[in-house]
C-alpha cells in the first residue's frame, strides 16, 4: 500500500483541533479542543498515525496507573508519528511535512538521572498521555524539537508510530545481557511482548519460547517469531518451558503480560543465576509477587524496566535492514472518530488484535486500503 504524501501547499489557519479525551473510566470522547502554538525550540505537529498502548488502555479500564490518575480530561497517547507543520523560533534541522517520529518523554535534562545518562529514569519526566500531560490522540500537538527524529526516505508513518514500542523492546532487551544463543522465554505475546522476542532473536537468542492465552496471538507469534508458545489456560506452561529445556530452565525471562501470576512463573522457568525480567504492567491492585525462598535460592538477577533511554536510531536500522517487521503488528486501523472503538476492542482482545493504530492524518487514511482489520 502506498504511504506517499504530498507536500503541503496551505497553512494551518484553524484555531481548534479534534481530540480524543478521557474523561473518565471507559469515557473517551472526540472533542473540539484549541490547537497548540509551537514557542521557542518547538515544533508544531500535524500527527500522522499514534498507536493504541497497553499503558493507554490501563487508564481506560482503571483510571489510573499507580498514583498517575486521571482527575480531569486528558488527551491520551503516546506512540506517535507525525509531519512538521510549523517551527518555533530558534528550531534548525527539521522541514516543513518532513516525517517525524516522537519520542513521548520529556526528561528535565537536570537531575541525576539526567545527568548520569538515565533520562528514562528522571522523576521530573513530562510523559505525553500520563496525567496531567496531554497526549497525541490530537490533530496536532506540540513538542520540544529534539524530541522529534527525522525517519528516512521510505519509512512508513505506521512503522514511525511503531518505533516508540520497538523501543521499549530494545531496551528491555539490554537489560538482560542477553549472550548469543541463549535461551528465554517471554510470558505475554502481545505487541511488547513479541518485539521483545523480535529484539532478542537479533541479538542472537537460540531458543525462543511464549506464553499467551489468546489463540490468534500465539497463532501469531509462532509465524513472528517464536519456536514455541504455551497456552497457560490449559497447559502447566512452567512444566512446558522445563520440558522444553531438558529441566535446565531458560537463561532469561521477560515478564511482558502484567498478569498476577507471571512474575513467579518466570522465576520458576528460570535456571539458577538466571535474569527475570519485568516489563509488563501490572492492573488494579498495582502489585507484584515473586516467592522469596525460590527466587532467592536461584541467586536470580531481576530488571526492573522502565520505558528506554534514547534507543531510536537503533530501532530505525532494525527496520532498514529488515531485523523487525512492524508493520505486521498494526492489525488494524480506525479514524480518529473511532478512537472510542479502538480502545473498548484492545480492552477485549477483540478480533485478534495485535496493535491498533489510529490514522489521524485523511492522506494517509486514504492510502490505506480502508480503515478497519489489515489483512
Amino acid at each position: 500500500m502506498s504511504m506517499n504524501r504530498e507536500k503541503s501547499t496551505t497553512s494551518v489557519v484553524s484555531d481548534t483541533m479534534r481530540a480524543a479525551r478521557l474523561h473518565g473510566i471507559r469515557d473517551i470522547h472526540i472533542d473540539l479542543v484549541p490547537r497548540p502554538t509551537p514557542g521557542p525550540g518547538e515544533v508544531l505537529l500535524k500527527m500522522a498515525a499514534v498507536g493504541v498502548c497497553g499503558s493507554d488502555v490501563h487508564y481506560y479500564l482503571d483510571g489510573g496507573i499507580g498514583d498517575a490518575v486521571v482527575t480531569a480530561p486528558i488527551i491520551m497517547g503516546h506512540e506517535p508519528s507525525a509531519y512538521v507543520a510549523g517551527l518555533g523560533d530558534g528550531v534548525e534541522g527539521l522541514e516543513i511535512d518532513q516525517l517525524v517520529a516522537i519520542e513521548p518523554a520529556i526528561p528535565c535534562g537536570h537531575c541525576e538521572m539526567c545527568k548520569t545518562g538515565h533520562p528514562n529514569l528522571c522523576p521530573n519526566v513530562r510523559f505525553c498521555g500520563t496525567p496531567p500531560i496531554d497526549g497525541v490522540f490530537s490533530e496536532y500537538a506540540v513538542m520540544p524539537a529534539e524530541n522529534c527524529i527525522p525517519l528516512p526516505e521510505g519509512f512508513s508513518p505506521i512503522e514511525g508510530a511503531l518505533l516508540e514500542p520497538l523501543g521499549v523492546a530494545i531496551h528491555t532487551v539490554d537489560l538482560s545481557h542477553i549472550r548469543v544463543a541463549q535461551s528465554l522465554v517471554v510470558l505475554g505475546a502481545g505487541p511488547i511482548g513479541l518485539l521483545i522476542a523480535a529484539v532478542a532473536r537479533a541479538a542472537g537468542a537460540g531458543q525462543i519460547l511464549m506464553t499467551e492465552p489468546i489463540p490468534e496471538r500465539r497463532a501469531f507469534a509462532l509465524d513472528y517469531v517464536a519456536d514455541a508458545v504455551f497456552d497457560p489456560q490449559k497447559e502447566d506452561v512452567v512444566a512446558e518451558v522445563l520440558r522444553a529445556t531438558n529441566g535446565r530452565g531458560v537463561d532469561i525471562a521477560f515478564e511482558a503480560a502484567g498478569a498476577p501470576e507471571t512474575p513467579q512463573n518466570g522465576v520458576d522457568m528460570l535456571r539458577p543465576g538466571g535474569t527475570l525480567v519485568l516489563c509488563g504492567i501490572p492492573s488494579h491492585e498495582d502489585k507484584l509477587t515473586l516467592t522469596a525462598s525460590s527466587t532467592r535460592r536461584k541467586g536470580l538477577t531481576i530488571k526492573m524496566v522502565r520505558r528506554m533511554k534514547f534507543v531510536y536510531p537503533r530501532g530505525i536500522r532494525m527496520v532498514q535492514r529488515g531485523m523487525v517487521d512492524l508493520k505486521a503488528l498494526a492489525t488494524h486501523f480506525v479514524t480518529i472518530e473511532s478512537i472510542p472503538q479502538a480502545f473498548e476492542m484492545v480492552a477485549g482482545y477483540e478480533d485478534g488484535v495485535i496493535r491498533a493504530v489510529a490514522l489521524l492524518d485523511e492522506t494517509l487514511a486514504d492510502s490505506v486500503n480502508g480503515v478497519g482489520r489489515n489483512r
